[in-house]
């Protein structure tokens, strides 16, 4: 468990030691592998391109010598497209495939980073790190604020997010700034937000009963309370899986969501 100091693992109830409880600042413990004048390169890093490599890599891989009968890496890479494609049809329709590869992308680099918070060899999700899911925010932001105002014109863009059709005119005055705020502001926030959210919270109670596990695993008189610690941590692992795979999916589908927002013009 690289998410306590060794420190810790070394020190028991036996021992007459505190119990290690992690706090958010084990996110910010790692080592700086190199630095360059101002530029620092850490683990969370390294794993963020090590998620890219691992995604480009096996569809790289998967559809080296395609066939029209799919088999093997090349029969799970195209389930995996189609599902990604069908999303995108649901929720954007015909306009939206251009899109897909974007949407592909984005999901299986979430779903890969968040999977390194159970992987035994990495133990920590980079998008734990609040800085990493406001950059994917962001990338997704440019994407639809853009397409909008080039599909509906500026004036057209900023009506349809301040004026929604159907309301009284006087609702407006209340109206118009709330949903020009909660597009434009609230929305990228909340985008990020959810996904660090879930991957901060369910990495730190994973951490935590790991600890408390070990910390009681050597006391004859807390051996029962170390079972039971360590059966939490085998269920929250498995929650934790799903819960990896639903966040990237939330994530890309939100952002198929603003892209068919940005190209109908519809509220």
């Amino acid at each position: 468990m690289t998410a306590l100091p060794s420190s810790a693992w070394g020190c028991n109830i036996s021992d007459g030691c505190e119990i290690p409880a992690p706090k958010s600042d084990i996110f910010f413990e790692y080592e700086t592998l190199f630095e360059i004048w101002f530029f620092k390169f850490d683990k969370p890093m390294l794993l963020i391109l090590i998620a890219v490599v691992l995604v480009a890599g096996f569809f790289i891989f998967a559809f080296r010598k395609p066939t029209i009968v799919p088999r093997g890496t090349q029969n799970l890479a195209e389930l995996a497209y189609n599902f990604i494609r069908d999303m995108v049809q649901e929720n954007i329709g015909k306009a939206g495939e251009r899109f897909i590869p974007f949407l592909f992308s984005l999901f299986f680099f979430v779903w890969v980073m968040n999977f390194m918070g159970i992987f035994p060899l990495t133990m920590l999700p980079p998008t734990a790190y609040f800085a990493v899911p406001v950059a994917l925010a962001l990338i997704v932001y440019l994407t639809w604020v853009p397409l909008g105002m080039i599909r509906q014109g500026p004036w057209g863009f900023f009506k349809n997010i301040m004026f929604p059709p159907g309301l009284p005119k006087p609702l407006y005055i209340l109206l118009t700034p709330i949903e020009l705020i909660s597009n434009l502001l609230v929305r990228p926030f909340t985008h990020s937000v959810r996904l660090f959210a879930n991957m901060f919270a369910g990495h730190l109670l994973l951490v935590t009963f790991s600890a408390l596990a070990w910390f009681l695993a050597t006391a004859s008189l807390w051996i029962l309370t170390s079972a039971l610690s360590f059966t939490v941590v085998t269920a929250l692992t498995g929650l934790e899986l799903l819960i990896q795979a639903l966040q990237a999916y939330i994530f890309t589908l939100l952002t198929a969501v603003y892209i068919s927002d940005a190209l109908s013009g519809e509220h």
